[in-house]
């Protein structure tokens, strides 16, 4: 996938929104003037979540327009599920992954977000609320966000399986998520995820080191090869965790893996550097890697994708100003430059109406229609990720979004599956 920005500034008119203004300061707001309470209070908001996900340009464009301060707080996935179950006053605004909410919901330190303040909910995609993609079904192993993106009640600690008034989390950015691979050192088509562990690739193949994450990989791996067809990927028994991890031994002791990765800028490094020519790889790491002028590919493959989605949620404890603040945080993330600004990265927006409004006509036809670029994507630092010509890797958004297998997910066996992971990454 070649994800990032076009063109210097983009081109597209200023779109002035009218916003609800914070509590107690209505009529303030005057032609595209945002009300300067929220400078002379200088809200800060707390911003929990990983550094993939906390962009410097949203921090700063969101300031300009509001006065609000964000204050990125960069921890792992896990610890992000860690800080919310042991420490909600530690933060104003969560950006968790949707197959956290099972660890997180039941504490109750999350407060049901209130869609009537979210001028913007009823423009969600439907793949989160209804789980469709152009009117289609895709596939909902795992914790696909339907499942858990609404709540019972505002202080609910429970899920509600049919919409509400409360969501748990308003979505982010998402995607879904194959094999990176380096096709010029390859030479040859790829379309399944069992390459993964072909031997063809010993000692030049990586999965991701984040056990709730690199077993799905694993499993779809497993299932590619014709071992074993899971019922849900997502919540395997102990049989099928055991199926798994012992695929996965077998493989690392034959050599197959150069390393296992946790970290975003190490999988752009082994990919970059050519140690490693396929392997379990984020949209944003193949741009790294493509913005050093390097080839790689985000794979499509027949038998789908893992998909992942984050969102925004709002600590129990936040009240007062910080509260509004946090609204008006989501509100503006949804109104579609922070939309359009992910777009262009390879990610995609909860709300596609605003991200188009504020995207170029070839811009949208590139990243979203899967159309051959008409002009030179280029990312923000003037870097070419695709000339004239080139077609985004995976296609349309409904290509992409409609192939998915499964979804991220917490399993109920979770502890036994962390501890099976960890004898594959000691073996």
């Amino acid at each position: 996938m070649s994800d990032f920005l076009t063109d210097p500034p983009i081109k597209s008119p200023v779109i002035l929104q009218r916003r609800t203004v914070l509590k107690g300061v209505a009529g303030i707001l005057a032609a595209g003037i945002f009300p300067a309470v929220h400078a002379q209070e200088k809200i800060v908001l707390r911003y929990l979540g990983t550094a993939v996900n906390q962009d410097r340009a949203i921090a700063e464009k969101f300031k300009a327009d509001t006065g609000i301060t964000i204050q990125y707080v960069a921890v792992s996935t896990d610890d992000v599920i860690k800080r919310a179950v042991t420490a909600p006053n530690s933060f104003d605004l969560i950006d968790a992954e949707y197959f956290s909410l099972k660890k997180i919901i039941p504490t109750g330190n999350l407060r049901g977000i209130d869609v009537k303040r979210i001028k913007n909910a009823g423009k969600i995609t439907p793949l989160f609320t209804t789980g469709m993609v152009a009117g289609k079904a895709v596939g909902d192993q795992g914790t696909a966000p339907k499942k858990v993106i609404y709540l019972e009640g505002e202080k609910s600690k429970i899920f509600s399986k049919t919409p509400t008034q409360f969501m748990s989390l308003i979505p982010t950015v998402y995607n879904a998520d194959t094999l990176g691979i380096r096709p010029d050192l390859i030479k040859r088509p790829i379309t399944s995820w069992a390459e993964l562990l072909n031997p063809e690739f010993k000692g030049k193949a990586s999965i991701l080191n984040i056990p709730s994450i690199g077993i799905m990989d694993a499993a779809m791996v497993v299932e590619a090869m014709g071992i074993y067809k899971y019922p849900d990927k997502g919540n395997m028994t102990k049989k099928e965790i055991d199926l798994t991890i012992k695929t996965l031994i077998e493989a690392k002791k034959a050599g197959q893996f150069r390393s296992l990765w946790k970290d975003f800028n190490e999988s752009v490094n082994l990919m970059a550097s050519g140690e490693v020519v396929i392997q379990s790889m984020w949209s944003p790491a193949v741009t790294a890697v493509r913005s050093k002028g390097i080839a790689c590919t985000f794979q499509p493959l027949k038998e789908g994708s893992r998909a992942w989605a984050a969102g925004f949620g709002l600590p129990s404890t936040l009240s007062g100003k910080k509260l509004d603040g946090a609204y008006e945080f989501i509100n503006w993330f949804l109104d579609g430059w922070a939309g359009a600004h992910l777009n262009r990265q390879g990610y995609y927006s909860a709300v596609l109406e605003t991200a188009k409004a504020n995207m170029e006509a070839y811009e949208w036809a590139y990243w979203m229609e899967g159309k051959a670029a008409t002009k030179d994507i280029k990312g923000p630092n003037g870097t070419m990720l695709a000339k004239i010509g080139e077609i985004r890797d995976g296609g349309s958004y409904e290509a992409r979004m409609g192939s998915i297998n499964c979804w991220n997910a917490v399993m109920d066996e979770n502890n036994y599956m962390v501890q099976k992971w960890n004898e594959f990454v000691a073996a």
